[in-house]
C-alpha cells in the first residue's frame, strides 16, 4: 500500500472535521440572530412568571443576564464561551446548560434509537418485498400505506394513536416514560419504560418509514436490472437470497446517506413527540425553553444538535466503505 493510500483516510477525515465544525459556527451565528430577532426574552418571561413585570425589574434582570449589552457584544461571549466548550448558564432553569441537556438526552436518544430501528428494518422489509412484487397487489398495498404515512402530519398520528390504543383500547400508556406511582427497579423498569415508549416511537418512525419503503423500492428496482442478479438467478439461487444477500447490500447505500441526513429530523420532530406525550427528553426541554424565552439552553442545545448529526453524518460516510469496499473516501 502506497503512503498516499495510507494517508488519504486521515486526510478525508481532517476535511470533514474542518467542515463540520465551519457547518456548527454557522448554525451558531444564524441561530443567534433568528431568536435574538424574536419579540421577548428571558427577563420579561421571568419577571412575568414572578407577577412583578415592572420596568425597574425587568431592567435589573436584563443587567444581571447580560441582555442589556449590545447584540454584536453578546453575540462575541456566546463565541468565546463556545470556543472554550463552556455552554454556558440556563437562567430559567438555575443550572449548567450542559449538565440540563445531558440529563435529558438518554431519554431522547433511547427514543430516537427506537424511531430509527423501526422506520430503517420496516423499510428495508417493505421495501424488498414491494420490490419483489413490483406492480403486484402487495407493492400496491405498501406503496398505498407509505404514501397515506407520509401525507399525515405526525403530531395527528400520535394523537390518534393515544386516542386507540390508550383510551379505547387501554393498552398504553398516555404520557409520560414511566409510571411514577409503581416505584418499578431492574427488569421491571425496562419493561415499563418500553411500555411507555411505544406510541411515541412508532409516531416518530411512521413518516420516515414512508420515506425509507419508497427508497429501498427504488434502489432494488435498479439493482434488480443488473446483469450479476440474471447470473444469480441463471445459477439457481433462490430469490430470498438473491434480495437480502446480493441485491440488498448495493441498494442499501442510498438509504444510509437518507438516514444521516434525516437525523436531524429525527432531533427536530423529537420536540412535537416529546411534547404530545410528555416524554422527558431534550425535545421537550428545547419546547419549554421556547416559552421560557431561554436562548441560552436553546443555543446550547442548536450546537449539540448540529455537532451530532455532523459527527454521525461522518460515521455513514465512513459505513459506505465497510458495506460496499469498492467506495473510495474522497
Amino acid at each position: 500500500m502506497s503512503t498516499s493510500s495510507r494517508s488519504r483516510p486521515w486526510i478525508f477525515l481532517g476535511k470533514r472535521l474542518a467542515y463540520g465544525l465551519l457547518a456548527i459556527l454557522a448554525i451558531a451565528v444564524i441561530n443567534f440572530f433568528l431568536l435574538k430577532m424574536a419579540p421577548g426574552d428571558a427577563a420579561e418571561a421571568m419577571a412575568g412568571e414572578a407577577g412583578t413585570a415592572t420596568p425597574e425589574y425587568i431592567a435589573e434582570l436584563r443587567a444581571q443576564f447580560g441582555l442589556d449589552q449590545p447584540v454584536l457584544v453578546q453575540l462575541g461571549h456566546f463565541l468565546a464561551r463556545l470556543a472554550t466548550f463552556d455552554l454556558g448558564y440556563s437562567f430559567r432553569y438555575g443550572e449548567d446548560n450542559v449538565t440540563l441537556i445531558f440529563d435529558r438526552l438518554p431519554a431522547t436518544l433511547m427514543l430516537m434509537s427506537a424511531s430509527l430501528l423501526v422506520a430503517v428494518i420496516g423499510g428495508i422489509i417493505f421495501g424488498v418485498t414491494a420490490a419483489r412484487y413490483a406492480n403486484r397487489a402487495p407493492d400496491q398495498a405498501i406503496s398505498l400505506v407509505a404514501l397515506l404515512l407520509y401525507a399525515t402530519p405526525p403530531y395527528w398520528i400520535g394523537l390518534i394513536l393515544i386516542l386507540v390504543f390508550s383510551v379505547w383500547l387501554g393498552w398504553t400508556p398516555t404520557s409520560g416514560m414511566v409510571d411514577v406511582l409503581a416505584f418499578n427497579t431492574g427488569w421491571a423498569h425496562v419493561v415499563d419504560v418500553a411500555h411507555h415508549m411505544i406510541l411515541p416511537a412508532l409516531t416518530q418512525a411512521f413518516f420516515y418509514l414512508a420515506i425509507y419503503i419508497r427508497l429501498v423500492r427504488a434502489g432494488m428496482l435498479d439493482v434488480l436490472s443488473l446483469d450479476f442478479v440474471r447470473v444469480a438467478r441463471a445459477k439457481g439461487i433462490s430469490e430470498s437470497r438473491i434480495m437480502y444477500r446480493h441485491a440488498l447490500r448495493n441498494a442499501v447505500l442510498p438509504l444510509l446517506t437518507v438516514v444521516g441526513t434525516n437525523l436531524g429530523g429525527f432531533l427536530g420532530g423529537a420536540v412535537l413527540t416529546e411534547t404530545v406525550f410528555s416524554w422527558p427528553g431534550v425535545g421537550r426541554l428545547m419546547f419549554d425553553a421556547m416559552f421560557a424565552r431561554d436562548l441560552n439552553l436553546l443555543l446550547s442545545i442548536l450546537v449539540l444538535s448540529s455537532a451530532f448529526v455532523v459527527l454521525t453524518n461522518l460515521v455513514v460516510d465512513l459505513l459506505y466503505v465497510v458495506i460496499n469496499p469498492t467506495v473510495e473516501l474522497k
